[in-house]
This record gives C-alpha cells, structure tokens and sequence, in this order.
C-alpha cells in the first residue's frame, strides 16, 4: 500500500482502533493528526464543519502524548457550543460572541475527561446560534453541509461535528443533545449517536442541569465500541451536580461482548404530535424490525395514551426551551456588559429570548410537571413488558439547506418545522432517558436513515448490548460518503 493510500485508511480507522495502532507503535500521534488535517485540508472548504483550526496546538501536543491512555493520539473536535477547554473559542455560533473572539475561560469537567483520555483538540465545529435548531447554517460562520450531498443539511445542532466524523476528518467528536441534537446528526450523517441518561455525564463547572436537564453532552461517532469506551471514561457526577443518574453495574465496555437476549421492542412510527413521516423513511425503519425478528426478538405495536395531549407536548417543550434562550442571553448580557439588541442576533433567538422572557415561572414550573408526568406514562411502556422502544430517528430524508430561513414576518415558523422532523427526538429529552441512533439504514438514493432506539431510565448497557450485536449483524463499517466530496455536488 502506497503512502497517500495508508493515509487515507488511517482516517476511516475508529478511535478505539487508531489507538491501538498508537500505542503499539505502528502508527504516531503525529501521524494521525497529520492525516486528520491532510483530510479536512481537502473536504473542510466546501463542508465547513471546522470553523476554528487548531492544528498546530494539535501538532504539539501529539509529540508528547503519555503512554497508556485509553484514546491516546487521536485527534478529536469540539462543538462550538458547550464543553470546552480553557483559551480555546466558544462562540455558540453567535455573531456577537464571534465579534468579541470569545474564548472558554475554564476547562468543563467533561473536556477535560477527553483530554485525559488522550484525544487531541484539533478544531472547533461549527453549530446554529445556540443550538437552537436541527440545521447548521448560523449567519456568524455560514451552513454545513452534509457529506453525502453537500446541498443537504448535515443536521443540527452538532452537524459540524456529524459532518466532519462522517467525512472521514475525525473518528469522533464532542457533540450535546437537548432535544435531538446528536442523535439528528448522526442520522442523516451515517453515524452512531447516544445521548446519554440525564445527569450521566456532568455539565460542570458552568452548568448544573441545562433548562431543567433537557440537555446532555457526549460525542458522534463511528463504532459502537467507540461509544462505549468514551462513556465509560467520561461518566459521573462532579461536586455541586443538583442530581446524579444511577451507576452502571460493571464498565460499559463489557456490554459489547454480552448478548442482549430475546427483547421486546416497541415500534413506533406514528409521530406523537401528528406530523407526517416520509413513506420511505417508514419502510426502511420496518425493514430493520423484520430483521430484528430474524434475530429472535419480538417486535409489537405500542399503545401510548397521549389523552389528547400531542399539541401540548410541543408548547410545554417550547416554554422550557425558550427559557433557555433567554437564559443564554442573560449571560451574553453580562459578558458584553449592556442588554441584547435584535440585530446582535438571528431573527428566531430573538423571537425566543422575547417569549422566554415573557413567560413566568409558573409557565416554566407547569411544563416542567407536564414532562415529569409524561415520563411516568413513557415509563409505563416498559413496566408493561417492553423492553426498549424503536422509532425512526427523524421524520423525513437529509433536508435541504435553507429549510430553517427565519427571516419572514414569523421566525418561529421554523421551530414548527424543527417540531415536525425532530418528533421522535425531543420526547426522550423531556422524559430524560437514554436513547441511541444507529445508522441501519438508507434510502433509494443512498441517504442515511438512522433508526432510534430508547431505553427505561439509565440502561445505556441494554442499547449498548443491542447496538453491538446490530453492528455485527447489520454492518456500516464499510460506507462511507461518495469521493470526491466537491463543489459540484454528490447527488
């Protein structure tokens, strides 16, 4: 195998795998940062999944890399947005944190677990203003697009990061989730994405529970092994946490190895709230449950008695998620030292910030208790014999770029669009329990379709056993995005 060859195999190598091959002394650090930047040097100017390059700093670090840690050497990005290491950019796809050239002043518990795990910052990615939205395409730094049709969003809020793992740049990368926002990437990029139980992985020092816990942060990524590695390292709770998730019963590294046993899994393709679902995106997801049968497990229909409540999910979902803009622009306020003015922001932070503030706390209590209730129903699914439920991730195929336009007489229109392809997302953050999107299927065109699965509250081991026994059974190793990835289009 000649040199350019090694080099771009080395970057479709997972992470567990790359460290391997540091560690063994096949392959150096610097080599595999080198190959990374080769990599987003080539697909980076017309994907721009990393908006800030922090290459050199990377170079540095990979000639002094400890012996013995577990992600040794391999090169890693952060989402804008987040967790994020002392001096490095933090800009929350702001125009007005962007103008400033804002950076983290403290290392978050969980980038510095990365960091101890041995992962190599090499960037930061690109995200919407806040994350509000499940595109990426903020006005401070452009769109993203998706690698398997660069006129297609790569998802959002962590499409920077989606975009970036399934281009073959980084095996892995930090990624939050507070209504969808890893597992809507790693759907439409071809990728593995687990948002984690509530309260599994720490916030601190910042945050204690982000708009009440609706957000959590972990990583897309390739493999499932990948997954189970970093959750393992990167778990737990930190001093101050309001709450904690319950521990795991032994390391979840030994779940990949344990067989799920015969499940009974709910499926689910009626969205909640009414929405359509795209025939074929329903088809694909029923494909996947006829091969589960295959594997012995049982597939059944749901009964979720919603009692007429559908439309009430999402403006309960909106209070606390308004809540949260505006909590967010309460803190820019103190960074800039005067108020917010409409133009410092996108049209739709502004419509948010207005209305999170318009709202009362009681309005914030009631939704609050409207999704603790709900999660009691949610939890009733499975005391009644289920084991897990499975859905499609998102309603529809990669949408394209430009849907989320906010600029009409009502930017909250687009958070009605957001409602209709993230329907089987947001639920499980208001009920708090982990859930997995696995890349299982694709459509007539070779669009990824991910397929959602979610478990009882803090068994990420069950996803995880189910995952990769899918991942033997049903592999994705092999696919990646159509080359060359170029201006031109992959259509």
């Amino acid at each position: 195998m000649g040199e350019a060859s090694a080099t771009s195999e080395l970057n479709w190598i997972d992470a567990t795998g790359q460290a391997e091959l540091v560690a063994s002394g096949e392959v150096s650090a610097r080599e595999l940062v080198e190959a990374a930047i080769e990599r987003a040097e080539a697909v980076n100017p017309v994907l721009n999944a990393i908006i800030h390059e922090l290459y050199e700093e990377a170079l540095t670090a990979s000639d002094a890399v400890p012996q013995g840690l577990p992600f040794g050497g391999v090169p890693f990005l952060f989402k804008d947005l987040g967790a994020s290491l002392a001096g490095q950019p933090l800009q929350c796809g702001s125009r007005v944190l962007k103008a400033l050239d804002f950076k983290a002043p403290l290392d978050t518990s969980l980038a510095l677990k990365f960091r101890q795990a041995g992962l190599l910052t090499m960037g930061k990615t690109n995200t919407p203003e806040f994350g509000i939205v499940p595109t990426t395409e903020p006005d401070a730094w452009g769109p993203t697009s998706n690698p398997w049709d660069i006129t297609r969003s790569p998802g959002g809020s962590s499409g920077g990061s989606a975009a970036a793992v399934a281009s073959g740049i980084v095996p892995v990368a930090h990624a939050n989730d507070g209504g969808g926002s890893i597992r809507i990437p790693a759907s439409v990029n071809g990728l593995v994405g687990l948002k984690p139980s509530r309260a599994r992985i720490s916030e601190a020092p910042y945050v204690g529970d982000s708009m009440s816990g609706l957000v959590t942060e972990f990583v897309v990524a390739r493999s499932v092994r990948d997954v189970a590695g970093l959750l393992d390292l990167v778990h737990g709770p930190e001093p101050g946490d309001p709450y904690a998730a319950a521990p795991p019963i032994r390391p979840y590294r030994e779940e990949l190895d344990a067989e799920p046993g015969r499940l009974t899994i709910a499926l689910l393709t009626e969205s909640l709230t009414g929405d359509s679902v795209n025939p074929e995106v329903v088809e694909a997801v029923e494909a996947v449950a006829r091969q589960l049968e295959g594997l012995g497990h049982e597939v059944v229909k749901p009964e979720i008695p919603m009692g007429g409540q559908e439309m009430a999910l999402y403006e309960t979902f909106i209070t606390r998620w308004a809540a949260g803009v505006a909590d967010n622009a309460t803190t820019i306020e103190m960074i800039l030292g005067r108020d917010l003015v409409p133009d410092d922001v996108e049209p739709l932070t502004w419509a948010l910030v207005e209305r999170g503030r318009r709202e009362s706390g009681a309005d914030y209590l009631h939704a609050i208790n409207r999704h603790q209730l709900l999660s009691r129903m949610v939890a009733g699914i499975y005391l009644g014999g289920v084991d897990l439920v499975m859905t499609p991730t998102v309603t529809d195929l990669p949408q394209l770029l430009g849907s989320y336009d906010d600029s009409g007489p009502d930017p909250m229109a687009a958070m009605e669009i957001a409602r209709e392809f993230c329907t089987f997302t947001g639920i499980f953050n208001a009920t708090g329990q982990p859930a997995i999107s696995l890349p299982l299927a694709a459509s007539s065109t070779g669009l990824p379709i991910g397929v959602q699965f979610v478990a009882p509250i803090w068994q990420e081991d069950l996803l995880l056993r189910l995952a990769s026994s899918l991942e033997e059974a049903i592999p994705w190793s092999d696919r990646r995005p159509p080359e060359p990835i170029s201006k031109a289009g992959n259509l």
